[in-house]
C-alpha cells in the first residue's frame, strides 16, 4: 500500500528555518508543509497590503523559500504553504523569481486564492460574535478571511504546481490537499478525510508534537530542544499515520507527545468542525511502535457543515506601554512606589483609558497581588500598559513611564515605551457556496 512522507516545515509565522532545511535535506519527503497563520496574522497582512499592494505575505517567506527550495527542487519535494496570507499572487510571483535566481527554469508556482471575502461580508451584513454585525464595524473593519479547504489545493497539484501558496486555508487542510490528491481519496468519503484531517493536525503545530511545548524539567524531559526537529507523517493509503522525525534530530516523539497535540485546541473530538469535513478523534488510538515512532490510527468523519469559518480583523482600540527595572536591595519597594506615581500622574494629566493596568514583572504580573510573592525580590520590572480610543492619548502612556527616569524612585533604567494600535478579531460563519477559489499558475 502506498505511502507518503509529510513535514511541517513551520508551526506559526516566525518559525525556526534550520528544522525545515534538515526535513527538506534529510526528511526523504513528498510534500514540506509550512502552516504560518494565525486569526490576527492575517488581518495584520491586509492592513500591510492596504499600505503598499505588493506586500501582505508573511515577511519570511523570502528568507524560507531561499532557505529550502534548492533542496526541495534536488529531492523531489513539493511545498504547500499559507505563506500568501493577505496577497498569494504577489507571493507566486516572489517565489518565482527565487527560484529563476537558482536556475529552477520551468517550476511551477500556483496561488490560491479566494478567502478574502470583505466585500461578500459587507453585502450580507453577516453578524459576528463579538455582537452586532460587519457594517456595524464601519471604516473600522480592516478584512474578512474565510477558511477554504483543500480543493484549491488539490486543483494546484492536478495542474502540476511544486509549490503551492494559499491564502487563509485552514491548518490541516494544507496537509489533506496533498493526500487527496496523491491517493484519490472523494471529497465525500468522510472517513478518509476525516483521518486525512487527523494527519494534518497532528502536524500543523511543528515542534509541538516532536517535544517542544511538552518539555517541562523534571516532569516531562526532552533532550536536545536547541536543535529540536520536526515531524514528519507517513501516511499510508488507508489513512493509516506514523508520526516521527529525522533521526538525530533533537526532541521527542511519543505517544504522550502526540496525545498533547492530538488535543490541543480541540474543543470536542467527537466534532472537529472545519471546512472538508467534521472529523471525528474520539476513537483515535496511539501506540508506540519504534524509538521516536508513533503509530495513530482510528479517525473518521462526518458530512461537512457547508459553512465555512471568517475571521473578521477590525481596529479596536490602541494600547500604550510604558517599562522600567529597579535592582537592588529594596527593588519591590521602588518598584510599586514607581507604579504608584504613573497611577497618579495619569489622574493628574487626565489621560483617557477604558482599561488599565499595572504589573511588577517577577512579583504579581502573572497571578495577580493575591497570589504575589511577599519576599523581597532582587531585580523587578514595572510594566503599566492602557488602552484608549486614540494614538495620542496612547502615547502620553509610556511617555508617564519613561519620566521616573530623573522624577521617580532611585535607581531607574532600561525604559522602554510603545504605542501601538489594536487589531481585533471577531468570528462569523458565511454559506460555503459563495467562497469561490481559483488557481493561478506562474512558472519560472
Amino acid at each position: 500500500m502506498r505511502t507518503i512522507r509529510m513535514g511541517a516545515g513551520a508551526g506559526y509565522s516566525g518559525d525556526r528555518l534550520e528544522p525545515a532545511i534538515e526535513l527538506a535535506e534529510r526528511g526523504r519527503l513528498d510534500y514540506l508543509v509550512f502552516e504560518c497563520l494565525a486569526e490576527r496574522t492575517i488581518a495584520l497582512a491586509q492592513q500591510a497590503k492596504m499600505r503598499d499592494p505588493e506586500t501582505g505575505y508573511d515577511p519570511l517567506l523570502d528568507a524560507r523559500m531561499n532557505a529550502v527550495l534548492p533542496a526541495c527542487r534536488a529531492n523531489g519535494v513539493r511545498i504547500v504553504t499559507n505563506m500568501g496570507a493577505a496577497n498569494p499572487e504577489a507571493s507566486a510571483q516572489l517565489l518565482a523569481k527565487i527560484a529563476r535566481y537558482h536556475g529552477m527554469k520551468g517550476l511551477k508556482v500556483a496561488s490560491v486564492v479566494g478567502d478574502d471575502v470583505l466585500d461578500t461580508a459587507i453585502q450580507l451584513d453577516l453578524p459576528i460574535d463579538s455582537g452586532g454585525t460587519v457594517r456595524d464595524l464601519g471604516n473600522r473593519v480592516v478584512s474578512a478571511n474565510a477558511y477554504t479547504g483543500a480543493a484549491g489545493i488539490v486543483e494546484a497539484l492536478v495542474a502540476g504546481a511544486d509549490v503551492v501558496i494559499t491564502g487563509r486555508a485552514a491548518d490541516p487542510s494544507l496537509y489533506l490537499g496533498p493526500l487527496v490528491f496523491d491517493f484519490g481519496w472523494k471529497m465525500d468519503d468522510w472517513s478518509m478525510l476525516g483521518k486525512g484531517i487527523l494527519a494534518g493536525h497532528l502536524l500543523e503545530c511543528a515542534g509541538q508534537i516532536t517535544g517542544g511545548y511538552f518539555a517541562d524539567p523534571g516532569l516531562k524531559d526532552v533532550a536536545d530542544l536547541a536543535r529540536l526537529g520536526f515531524p514528519i507523517g507517513e501516511v499510508r493509503e488507508d489513512g493509516d499515520l506514523v508520526i516521527t522525525k529525522v533521526e538525530g534530530s533533537g526532541g521527542a516523539v511519543t505517544a504522550a507527545t502526540v496525545k498533547e497535540q492530538l488535543l490541543y485546541e480541540i474543543h470536542d473530538p467527537a466534532r472537529y468542525y472545519q471546512p472538508d469535513v467534521i472529523a471525528d478523534f474520539s476513537t483515535v488510538r496511539v501506540e508506540e511502535v519504534g524509538a521516536d515512532r508513533v503509530h495513530v490510527a482510528g479517525a473518521t468523519g462526518r458530512s461537512k457543515t457547508g459553512e465555512l469559518k471568517v475571521s473578521v480583523g477590525y481596529l479596536d482600540s490602541y494600547i500604550g506601554e510604558g517599562q522600567i527595572s529597579y535592582a537592588g536591595p529594596g527593588a519591590v519597594e521602588r518598584g510599586r512606589l514607581a507604579i504608584d506615581i504613573v497611577r497618579e500622574r495619569l489622574k493628574l494629566t487626565g489621560v483617557k483609558t477604558t482599561e488599565l493596568r499595572f504589573d511588577l514583572i517577577g512579583v504579581d504580573a502573572l497571578h495577580g497581588s493575591t497570589l504575589a510573592q511577599q519576599a523581597s525580590a532582587n531585580e523587578v520590572r514595572i510594566r503599566v500598559t492602557g488602552r484608549t480610543e486614540s494614538l495620542e492619548e496612547a502615547v502620553r502612556i509610556g511617555q508617564e513611564v519613561e519620566t521616573l527616569y530623573t522624577n521617580g524612585p532611585a535607581g531607574g533604567g532600561g525604559a522602554w515605551r510603545s504605542s501601538r494600535e489594536v487589531i481585533a478579531v471577531a468570528s462569523t460563519l458565511v454559506p460555503e457556496h459563495v467562497v469561490k477559489t481559483s488557481v493561478q499558475m506562474f512558472e519560472a
